[in-house]
């Protein structure tokens, strides 16, 4: 039988025997549409190139623990969903969020004081152990591990306290200027 008229089926279980000519009947019968749905719910280029390739690969890997199925496409396309959304919340955590123009820093040293005294009055609202938290990752910048072992957190919890931190002195401030 022609390789490229073979059902989902026939390829599945060929793709589960190491073969990767099925492998490629399968892109080639289903990439277009995985392709346009990555693009639907990603919006660079390269993201839409990684999460296409990560679903075929994720095909290629668990094939052996997929049911018997008609047919690939609607498996392909959770694949695809799942793999745009984590590249999507991983990309999100990179991104910087813009300050308007007229909250930039001021010129003059007097103003830029006056400021941050609604920040520092925002970090006096911490618990003690946000506090030292703050001092040591955000003003002294040292590495979260360091950070985790002088106060005893691990560190995710340290990284969610600096991210938890960040946000509410960046809402403190950004409140204050448009007030």
């Amino acid at each position: 039988m022609e390789i490229m008229t073979e059902s989902d089926q026939a390829l599945l279980r060929r793709v589960v025997g190491g073969d990767t000519r099925a492998l490629s009947a399968v892109m080639d019968r289903h990439a277009p549409a995985v392709n346009r749905y990555a693009w639907a719910i990603t919006s660079r280029r390269m993201d839409v190139e990684e999460v296409v390739q990560d679903t075929f690969l994720t095909l290629w890997r668990r094939a052996e623990t997929l049911a018997a199925v008609e047919s690939l496409l609607p498996w392909l396309l959770v694949t695809c969903r799942n793999h745009a959304l984590n590249l999507n919340r991983k990309n999100g955590r990179h991104l910087a969020e813009e300050l308007d123009d007229d909250l930039a820093a001021p010129a003059d040293p007097a103003e830029a004081r006056d400021r941050l005294r609604f920040v520092m009055a925002e970090i006096d609202l911490l618990s003690e152990t946000d506090r030292r938290v703050c001092e040591l990752c955000l003003v002294e910048g040292r590495p979260y591990a360091d950070v985790a072992d002088a106060v005893g957190l691990s560190v995710g919890a340290v990284k969610q306290r600096v991210m938890r931190t960040r946000t509410r002195l960046r809402k403190a401030v950004i409140d204050d200027e448009r007030r």
